[in-house]
This record gives structure tokens, C-alpha cells and sequence, in this order.
């Protein structure tokens, strides 16, 4: 795989270079976000420092959005819950605080790159974590084959979730795409809907609570499709 590597650090950038390389992957490094709106084109995914020195990592990342739908993985220092939610919102499949376990980083490029390929195949909207199986176009959901009943609002739910399987999707991001709102009384509806939401797929180790953020559907070490 092609990856595109923007850190102005050449520390950092030497070894993420040598550890891709020695799992296959061809990574060309930039120092500027300029060089990341140049080079995406030739790239297959993009890992994102958010300090470059020409400018902030989220313009860079607003700005490819208008261009491409690559694979954008943000690597970076900045861990405040607000950098996060917006590197989410602006595009990011995923988004990875420094210092980062190299195991980890490869495991987040390798869902990345299979969710990726599950939304790009012709015709394919059927989205699997473990043996729940979410039909996204037909508004249908199986375990271990057995259709399970939602609600509407339940299934809008896992939607979000599903649509970005294996990440952590933010509480207010769940919120305004399902109701368009962020009110206290909205957010007591999705813990309600959540709890009914995991009775109902009885796989509550697969619909992970993220203290402080959010929640993720699936697992690394799920073989999705």
C-alpha cells in the first residue's frame, strides 16, 4: 500500500517509515500540509500529524476532504477531547494519540484500509462485527443469521456506529446525526436506546463504551468484511 506520511518530526518520521516498510508498505514522507494536497493523489492513505509547521493539521484535513475520500489516519500529540471530535467530524477514519503503541498503529491501518474496500466495493453495504451483520440499505440486522428487530431510532444508532466499524465514534456525533441535537434531555434518549440496542444484539462486547468520548462497534481482531 501507497501511505503518505505528514510529521515535521524526523525522529518520529524515521521510525514510522522503517516499521511500515518492514511490513510491506511504500510511505513517502512530507514535512507541510501544502505537500499532502500535492502528493494524496499517488497515495492509498494518509497519516496525519495535526503540528505541522505551515499549518494546522485540521485545515489540511478540511481541505483534502473537498478533494478526495482517502483513507485519513490522524497520528498526533493532540489528545484534547475537542481535537478529537473535530478531526472525527472533519473526515478522519480514525485518530491516534502519540505516543502510539507501532502494533496498535499497524492493526488501525489494517481496519482502515478493510472498511475502506468494504465501502468502495460495487453494490456492497452490509457492514460485520463479529456475527452481527448490519444491512445498512435495507435497514435489517442479524446475529449469528437470526434477524433481530430494531426500532427506528435503535437502527439509526448503530448505523453511525456501523458506518465507521472498529472506531470510536464521539457521544456528540451519535447525537447529531441521529436527532440533530446535543440537549441533556436527548442525551439521557441515546443511553436508553443504547441499553436496548445491546439487549436486543446480545453481544455487549461488541458495542464498547469509551469513557469520556464514545463508543465503538466491533473489534480489532474482528474479521470484517
Amino acid at each position: 500500500m501507497q501511505i503518505l506520511l505528514a510529521e515535521d518530526d524526523d525522529g518520529v518520521a524515521a521510525a514510522l517509515m522503517e516499521v511500515l516498510y518492514d511490513h510491506g508498505h511504500s510511505t513517502r514522507r512530507v514535512r507541510y500540509g501544502k505537500d499532502v494536497l500535492t502528493y494524496h493523489r499517488s497515495s492509498d492513505l494518509l497519516l496525519l500529524d495535526l503540528g505541522l509547521p505551515d499549518t494546522d493539521g485540521l485545515d489540511v484535513l478540511r481541505a483534502l476532504r473537498a478533494l478526495s475520500d482517502m483513507s485519513v489516519v490522524v497520528l498526533t500529540a493532540r489528545g484534547d477531547e475537542r481535537s478529537v471530535v473535530r478531526g472525527l467530524r472533519l473526515g478522519a477514519d480514525d485518530y491516534l494519540v502519540k505516543p502510539v503503541r507501532l502494533a496498535e498503529l499497524l492493526a488501525r491501518i489494517d481496519a482502515v484500509t478493510r472498511r475502506t474496500a468494504a465501502r468502495t466495493a460495487a453494490g456492497v453495504r452490509t457492514v460485520r462485527a463479529g456475527d452481527v451483520e448490519v444491512d445498512l440499505d435495507a435497514r435489517r440486522v442479524r446475529v449469528a443469521g437470526a434477524e433481530v428487530e430494531l426500532t427506528t431510532k435503535e437502527f439509526s444508532v448503530l448505523a453511525v456506529l456501523a458506518g465507521r466499524v472498529g472506531t470510536a465514534v464521539s457521544r456528540e456525533q451519535v447525537l447529531d446525526e441521529v436527532w440533530g441535537d446535543t440537549s441533556q434531555a436527548v442525551s439521557r434518549s441515546l443511553d436508553v436506546h443504547l441499553t436496548q440496542l445491546r439487549a436486543k444484539l446480545g453481544r455487549p462486547e461488541l458495542l464498547t463504551t469509551i469513557r469520556g468520548f464514545g463508543y465503538r462497534l466491533g473489534d480489532l481482531t474482528d474479521p470484517w468484511d
